[in-house]
């Protein structure tokens, strides 16, 4: 998920880059970082922030269509199985990579062991993503193989329209847990918001105004929303995937909701591709 945070002068981002609510975790960097961090890997900085804000511990069980996306064997976003070969994610996550560093982690509490790991044999954003505006940020993924599907692996259906303003819902993930940590939770997250709509959340109820596009959704709650490292992951209301992590100003922010690619708008879009990729 795309945030506006503070970044280190270690790494140099452009302004809409530090708002996606994903976390770019790198086994090589030049910059000593302070803090806890797993075996093999460094994050940015000790300034994240980014977290499943105010969440709780769960398991795979609870959530069998969540998958890590992983580069080169770190978590980097989320996702959400489709069917047994197709993942969704957020097109900010698939930006300048290739598909031989991509895997997914699908059937597992924790992002690092368990379920099973299987290659990207290809992905798909969406053609009219602009990272400028973060308009149309949702993507695709075919695996190389295809899940077994089981009680900890599962798909899920697509919203057929918006849920209404308040309606309850949920997102998870393994963004990194506070303000200030390097580290990532190895166990899965996840917390309970309530939808805000497209409307209202451009509205001057909220600081976001016409940032706020046709195609996006807002959740919040209070002291509760996902961030960094949670980007592409589900958000899920009535059973079914109503939304996409994408961006947002902070994590948790006052009158800033986090901000989610609207399923129901790119429905048609999702099937199609899938059966075409």
């Amino acid at each position: 998920m795309l945030t506006i945070l503070h970044i280190s002068s270690c790494l140099q981002l452009s302004r809409e880059e530090a708002m996606l609510k994903f976390v770019v975790v790198l086994s090589f960097v030049a910059c000593a970082l302070a803090g806890t961090i797993p075996e093999g890997m460094v994050s940015l900085n000790d300034d994240l922030g980014g977290r499943i804000v105010g969440g709780t511990p769960t398991s795979i069980s609870s959530f069998p269509w969540q998958v890590s996306l992983q580069r080169s064997g770190s978590h980097s976003c989320g996702g959400t199985i489709y069917n047994s070969r197709i993942i969704v994610t957020a097109a900010h996550c698939l930006q300048s990579v290739s598909t031989s560093v991509l895997r997914i982690r699908a059937g597992s509490t924790y992002w690092n062991s368990g379920g099973v790991v299987i290659s990207v044999a290809a992905f798909r954003n969406h053609e009219g993503y602009n990272s400028a505006t973060h308009a149309n940020d949702i993507a695709i993924i075919k695996l190389a193989s295809s899940l077994s599907f089981s009680s900890n692996v599962r798909s899920i259906g697509l919203a057929t329209s918006t849920p209404g303003n308040g309606a309850s819902a949920s997102v998870s993930g393994w963004g990194t847990q506070k303000s200030g940590s390097n580290s990532l939770p190895s166990q899965l997250q996840y917390v309970n918001v309530s939808i805000i709509d497209r409307s209202k959340c451009a509205s001057s109820a909220y600081g976001y105004g016409s940032v706020v596009r046709a195609g996006m959704v807002c959740a919040a709650g209070s002291g509760k929303d996902s961030c960094q490292g949670d980007s592409g992951g589900p958000l899920v209301s009535g059973g079914v995937l109503v939304g996409v992590v994408s961006w947002g100003y902070g994590c948790a922010a006052a009158r800033y909701p986090g901000v989610y690619a609207d399923v129901a708008t790119y429905r048609s879009w999702v099937v199609n591709n899938a059966n075409s990729i």
